[in-house]
C-alpha cells in the first residue's frame, strides 16, 4: 500500500497525472494488497500513451514479505507488458537481484535468482575515471568562479579511485562544510581538501557506516580477512563472493585483488575495530608525546606489547574478523593513540604476507598535519615460520617500505600465534640494522 501511495504522489507530482491517486482511492481501495501494485502498474500501463518505464530505487531495503509480494508482482505482470504492464522495471540498489537473500515469515528462505528469473540485464555504475572527476569538480568552477589547486586531483584520485559516493561527498565537504570557502573568492588548495578527507572519515557518514554493515556479511568477511592479513585467497572461495565483493566496489582486482581506494583502506580497519577503540582504557595520548612533540614510538610499541599479552585472548575473540585479530587490535591501539592528532596509512593486499603502516604525526601543532611531520612506519607480519626466517623476509621490506615513505623511523612488528609458546619467548625487543635504517624489532 504505501509502495502504490508514493507512486500515485510521484506521478501526479512529476508528471501530471492525478490519475493514479483517483484509482487508487475509487477502485484500488477494494483490491487486496497482495496484487495492488501489480493492478496498479497495469491500469497505468493501459492509460499511457508511450511505452512506461519505472525505476525503484533502493528497492534491496526492503525485507521479508514486504520484498516477496513486490518481486511476486513484479513477476506476475511481466506477460502483460508492455500493454498492460509497464515495458521495462529497474531495480535499483547495491546488490544483484540474483544475491537477494529473503526470509519469509515462516522461516523459508528464498533466492531473488531463482524467484525472480526474468531479469534482463544487471549494470552496475562504474567508477569515474580520473579525467571525469576533475571536469566534475571543474563544473563548480565554471559556475562559481572558485578555483581547485591542481594538486587536489591526484590526491584525490588516490583517496577515491573515482568511487562516486566519495567523489561528491569530498566535494560537498569543501564547497559547503568548510565555511570560510563559501566565500567562492577564496581557492581550494591542498591543505582544504586534507581537512575535508579527515573530517569526512571522522564524521562516519551514512555511506561509511552502511559500508561497516556490509563488513559483517560472511560472505564479505571471507574476502576482505585474507586481504587485511596479506594472506592468500582460499581455494575453495566461491567465485560469487568474489564478485558481490567487486560489486560492492569494496575491492578491485587489478593486478591483484586489494581494497578499491585510500580512503576504504583507512575506514574498514576503523569501522572494524570502532567499539574496541572507544573502550580501550588507560591509555592517554599525552603519555607518548615526547617535549619536542615527537611520538615516543618505543614507549608505546613497548605498551601494546603489555596490553596485547594481558588482553589478546579476551579482545579478539570480539572480532567478527578473529583471523585478522592481531592487526586489527594493533590498529585499534594506534588509533586510540593517535586520533585527534596524527593520521595512520595503511598498504595491505592479498599474498603479501604483511600488513605496512605508515604513522603521520605532526611536529607543529598549530600547523597539524600541514607542516613538518614525524613519518614513521611499521610492518605487521604474523610468524609462519622460523623467528629467524621472518626476519630474514621482513627486514628487507620494512626498509625499502621506509625508504619509499621518506620515514625517519622503521619498526618490524611480529605476531606468534603458537599457544604453545610462553610471552617471555614472544615478548621480545631488539634493533637490527639493514640498509640506511636500524629497524626495530618487535616480537608480541
Amino acid at each position: 500500500t504505501t509502495i502504490c501511495e508514493l507512486i500515485s504522489e510521484q506521478a501526479e507530482f512529476e508528471l501530471n497525472q492525478p490519475q493514479l491517486r483517483h484509482w487508487l482511492d475509487g477502485e484500488g481501495a477494494g483490491r487486496s494488497p497482495h496484487n495492488r501494485l501489480q493492478l496498479l502498474l497495469g491500469y497505468w500501463s493501459r492509460n499511457s500513451d508511450r511505452p512506461l518505464v519505472v525505476f525503484f530505487d533502493e528497492v534491496d531495503a526492503l525485507i521479508g514479505d514486504t520484498l516477496v509480494s513486490l518481486l511476486r508482482q513484479l513477476r506476475a505482470g511481466y506477460t502483460q507488458r508492455p500493454k498492460a504492464f509497464p515495458h521495462s522495471l529497474l531495480l535499483c540498489g547495491v546488490r544483484d537481484i540474483k544475491d537477494y537473500r529473503i526470509h519469509q515469515s515462516n522461516g523459508d528462505i528464498i533466492t531473488g535468482g531463482s524467484a525472480f528469473n526474468i531479469k534482463a540485464a544487471s549494470i552496475r555504475m562504474g567508477n569515474f575515471t580520473s579525467e571525469e572527476v576533475r571536469e566534475l569538480y571543474q563544473q563548480h568552477t565554471e559556475e562559481t568562479g572558485q578555483r581547485f589547486d591542481p594538486d587536489i586531483y591526484p590526491e584525490i584520485w588516490q583517496d577515491t579511485a573515482g568511487q562516486p559516493w566519495l567523489v561528491n561527498a569530498l566535494g560537498y565537504e569543501l564547497t559547503w562544510q568548510e565555511r570560510a570557502l563559501r566565500d567562492r573568492s577564496q581557492p581550494i588548495t591542498l591543505n582544504h581538501y586534507l581537512a575535508a578527507r579527515e573530517r569526512l572519515i571522522q564524521s562516519r557518514a551514512t555511506h561509511l557506516d552502511q559500508l561497516a554493515d556490509k563488513l559483517k556479511e560472511p560472505r564479505v568477511q571471507r574476502v576482505i580477512a585474507p586481504i587485511l592479513m596479506g594472506e592468500t585467497m582460499p581455494e575453495d572461495l566461491p567465485l560469487d563472493d568474489r564478485q558481490y565483493v567487486e560489486d560492492l566496489g569494496l575491492v578491485i582486482s587489478r593486478p591483484q585483488l586489494h581494497i578499491s581506494n585510500r580512503i576504504y583502506r583507512e575506514v574498514i580497519p576503523r569501522e572494524l575495530t570502532w567499539s574496541t577503540q572507544t573502550t580501550i582504557s588507560n591509555q592517554e595520548q599525552a603519555w607518548y608525546i615526547q617535549p619536542d612533540r615527537q611520538l615516543d614510538m618505543h614507549k608505546l610499541l613497548t605498551a601494546f606489547q603489555q596490553f596485547f599479552r594481558e588482553n589478546s585472548e579476551s579482545w579478539l575473540e570480539r572480532f567478527d574478523y578473529k583471523e585478522a585479530g592481531p592487526q586489527l587490535l594493533l590498529q585499534a591501539f594506534l588509533q586510540r593513540i593517535i586520533n585527534g592528532g596524527g593520521r595512520i596509512n595503511r598498504e595491505y593486499a592479498l599474498g603479501r604476507r604483511r600488513t605496512d603502516l605508515i604513522i603521520e604525526w605532526p611536529l607543529d601543532e598549530a600547523a597539524g598535519l600541514y607542516g613538518e611531520i614525524q613519518r614513521i612506519v611499521i610492518e605487521i607480519k604474523i610468524q609462519h615460520k622460523s623467528w629467524e626466517a621472518t626476519l630474514a623476509e621482513g627486514l628487507p621490506q620494512v626498509a625499502d617500505y621506509a625508504d619509499k615513505a621518506g620515514a625517519a623511523e622503521a619498526h618490524l612488528l611480529i605476531f606468534n600465534r603458537d599457544p604453545e609458546v610462553s610471552w617471555e619467548e614472544k615478548n621480545t625487543s631488539t634493533r637490527q640494522q639493514q640498509g640506511n635504517y636500524t629497524i626495530a624489532i618487535w616480537g608480541s
